[in-house]
């Protein structure tokens, strides 16, 4: 108990902005490796499956390898700041692809697949003290971040969300995040293993993302670029 008080003492001392850097250093390393899968549920409960890689380092490099199912195998994304690319095996070279674009199809788009870090792409507007969270409105820093407004419940004991709600810039909803199972990783990395997902313009359709690795990891900035794409199975050894 005295552990959660002071915990919580300490977030209310943070400002907002420092909170929402809380936030991202909670839910991975600024350089780390992880394995999750992603669960795209249609509504008749048809589902389809994929497993994939991901490295990251800093607060906007992230690739992303496939390997599930065999035939997306190999395929591999890359997301630099705002660019992203899609490498697909013996068509050449990358392919650019867009934040609202989805490599999988479902619910989760590319921005959601490769999460950069919030401050990256958000400053806070307004935060809120809603007793047992905070309630952060975020607002994109750049027109090109998939979604121009979010409103953020952070949890005061995680300090992880446990909900994100996706407006555009005329507040139409796009989507709601839900963050569960909180789950230690080790690494002293304690954040929701589950991230679901649904959306009014996808009706009966939902999509999950399940953590089931994540370790912090070093690597070079020579891995995060288009021209070793396709030996991103590398960064696995």
């Amino acid at each position: 108990m005295k552990k959660l008080i002071l915990s919580i003492a300490v977030m209310i001392s943070l400002n907002a902005n420092e909170l929402l850097e809380q936030v991202d250093k909670n839910l991975q390393p600024t350089s780390s490796e992880s394995y999750k899968k992603l669960i795209n549920i249609e509504p008749d409960g048809t589902k389809k499956e994929f497993l994939l890689y991901q490295a990251k380092k800093d607060k906007d490099k992230m690739v992303s390898l496939f390997l599930e199912p065999d035939s997306e195998k190999g395929r591999a994304t890359l997301r630099l700041g705002d660019n992203m690319w899609l490498y697909i095996p013996n068509v050449g070279k990358p392919i650019r692809i867009t934040s609202m674009q989805s490599v999988v199809g479902g619910v989760f788009n590319n921005s959601d697949i490769m999460r950069l870090d919030f401050t990256t792409e958000y400053k806070v507007e307004k935060q809120e003290d809603k007793n047992d969270y905070f309630l952060l409105t975020l607002k994109a820093k750049t027109e090109n971040v998939a979604y121009d407004k979010l409103l953020m419940k952070v949890d005061k004991k995680t300090v992880t969300p446990t909900e994100i709600v996706c407006y555009t810039s005329t507040d139409m909803l796009i989507k709601t995040l839900e963050y569960k199972d909180i789950k230690d990783f080790g690494n002293g990395i304690m954040r929701p293993a589950i991230v679901e997902t649904f959306s009014p313009l996808y009706k009966g359709y939902k999509s999950i993302m399940v953590y089931g690795k994540i370790t912090p990891k070093e690597f070079a900035d020579e891995a995060f670029s288009l021209d070793n794409l396709s030996k991103t199975s590398e960064l696995r050894r």
